[in-house]
């Protein structure tokens, strides 16, 4: 039997309970941000937490750092709009993160740096360096401290009626606290608390859903088998098998291997081995999305489908689901267990964006202009620079009644349009030794000219209907068939660009290709001890549990095909 439809999405009050366990979260994550804030900092402390950070709390930073309120809306909505389509994204993660482990880490280990422009100017040049740094601040103001807002907000105010305004207002201000104080040390280690409570109040939710309709026999017998099945065909418009398998790798090498957001926090390993084996825990925590998120969707609109919106058979409120079945679900105290965890989705990933773009404003950008600055000028100028963050975070808050849905799927779609160009360079660049600074900023340039054409005319079009067929065709491309033909025309442009200009030193490319990894790199300028290699026995540790990760991953696939 299922549970009789709602007939209508109430805010829950909190009781004394649930607001005893948001506070005791609250202090929790203080406390341990202002323990590292005690310690004397060093750069090296400050942005990447002295090296000394191991796997399983680098796995949990990493995972954390992924998920944010948006994927509980989106994911959830996804899963009542089409099912569990959305799946393979999640999974393709697991793969990407075992790829960062595997193929980039060892290069980035190796050459010391701080940050993944810092690896570029090494491979190619200067400029290659300030475009990635540029990019990625303005890419990470524009885009994910809006989306993590925005998303914030609508829940929240859903669940419990918070106005978006004033949660908005103490989320930013709370996260900013102790990230600006603590350090990359203290956004890993909240991180690690944040992906338990994270966890453990989705788990708790979905049983409690999956009971109520019945488990997954429940589902099938009251959901259209499309749902269940992930691999769609090539003209499916969301989610073709062709976009999926060939096009979000893209994007996946571009936010797994070379993304400051995550990188960073793979810098922080204190060898190779618990770099690795930290990639290789994030992707097993990366399965469980699908079940603790997605599944979600499809039990709320089997429980409540009187809720959901149908034109044309396709929902168009899906983004209810999962604020539905915390109001309607969740008794006194596992209300507050939720909260919390939600909480800590928007914080983690959050205090993740603001301290990775201010180490790209210090390093990349200040320590350019002033190289003999201290280390002390540089911790202070990094919690400067997140303090900056912070305000930019605060200055999107009054406009965040004016974002709706359609433009937070234009915000989320922005980084399809900017990974291409970059995992080319990023791929070739540690790949073909033949390639150097003139192919990589010249592949680059293009690539922004042509995700920002995109962009705009996908805009435009929903205001004033294009009637060109170059136009149309551009704009109903699917955009991960899109960042398919980006990546082919920027990798084009970069073999064609390289041949035509002189071929790197032996010297430069040291250490920094697969041809040259045995070559001697100059890091004289690069503070710090040369972190450990991997043990044998570490790598045959990472090997087993990468074998697993692979096969638990293709099973499912193969399950859910």
């Amino acid at each position: 039997m299922h549970a009789a439809p709602s007939l209508g999405i109430t805010h829950r009050i909190l009781a004394p309970l649930d607001l005893v366990i948001i506070a005791v979260y609250f202090v929790v994550v203080f406390a341990i941000a202002f323990y590292f804030a005690r310690r004397k900092r060093t750069s090296e402390d400050y942005f990447l937490a002295s090296r000394n950070v191991g796997w399983f709390a680098i796995g949990a930073s990493l995972f954390v750092s992924n998920i944010s309120t948006e994927h509980f809306i989106g994911l959830a909505g996804s899963g009542a709009t089409s099912g569990l389509a959305v799946g393979p994204f999640e999974w393709l993660a697991c793969i990407m993160v075992l790829i960062l482990g595997w193929a980039f880490v060892p290069f980035y280990k190796r050459s010391n740096v701080f940050t993944m422009p810092e690896f570029l100017e090494r491979r190619f040049n200067r400029e290659c360096s300030v475009y990635l740094a540029g990019i990625s601040i303005l890419a990470y103001i524009f885009t994910k401290i809006s989306v993590h807002l925005y998303a914030a907000a609508i829940v929240l105010e859903r669940v419990v009626g918070w106005s978006p305004m004033t949660t908005a207002l103490i989320l930013v201000v709370a996260t900013g606290i102790y990230t600006v104080a603590g350090g990359l040390a203290a956004v890993i280690y909240t991180d690690l608390v944040q992906t338990l409570i994270l966890i453990l109040g989705a788990v708790i939710l979905t049983f409690i859903g999956l009971d109520k309709a019945g488990g997954f026999a429940g589902l099938r017998a009251a959901l259209p088998p499309a749902y269940f099945h992930m691999i769609k065909p090539m003209s499916d418009p969301n989610f073709p098998w062709t976009g999926i398998f060939f096009g979000a790798p893209i994007l996946g090498i571009w936010y797994w291997c070379t993304d400051q957001v995550i990188v960073q926090r793979v810098l922080s390993a204190k060898d190779e081995g618990n770099a690795k084996a930290a990639t290789i825990f994030a992707g097993f925590l990366k399965i469980l999305p699908v079940f603790i998120l997605v599944v979600p969707g499809l039990i709320a609109s089997v429980l409540y489908p009187d809720l959901f919106h149908t034109v044309n058979g396709q929902v168009t409120n899906g983004d209810i689901a999962y604020p539905t079945l915390i109001v309607n679900l969740l008794p006194v105290g596992l209300v507050g267990i939720m909260i919390a965890a939600l909480l800590a989705a928007l914080m983690g990933a959050m205090s993740s964006v603001f301290n990775s773009a201010s180490t790209l404003v210090t390093l990349d950008f200040y320590k350019k202009v002033r190289p003999q600055a201290s280390d002390k000028r540089l911790v202070n100028i990094g919690r400067v620079a997140t303090g900056v963050m912070v305000l930019l975070g605060l200055l999107w808050v009054p406009f965040i009644h004016l974002l709706s849905a359609q433009l937070y799927i234009y915000l989320q779609s922005v980084q399809a349009y900017i990974s291409p160009p970059i995992a080319a360079c990023f791929i070739f660049g540690i790949l073909w030794p033949r390639m150097n600074g003139t192919g990589a900023i010249s592949s680059l340039l293009v690539g922004f000219v042509l995700g920002a054409v995109r962009f705009v005319l996908e805009v435009l079009d929903k205001t004033r209907h294009f009637d060109s067929a170059i136009v149309r065709g551009i704009v109903d491309i699917n955009f991960l068939h899109y960042a398919i033909v980006m990546f082919i025309i920027c990798s084009a442009v970069l073999i064609a660009v390289s041949y035509a200009s002189p071929a790197p030193s032996r010297e430069k490319l040291a250490g920094l290709t697969f041809a040259t990894v045995a070559g001697k790199l100059d890091t004289t300028e690069i503070a710090g001890p040369k972190l450990a290699r991997e043990s044998a026995l570490d790598f045959r540790l990472n090997l087993i549990f990468s074998l697993l990760l692979l096969v638990t991953v293709i099973g499912l696939w193969i399950h859910f095909r």
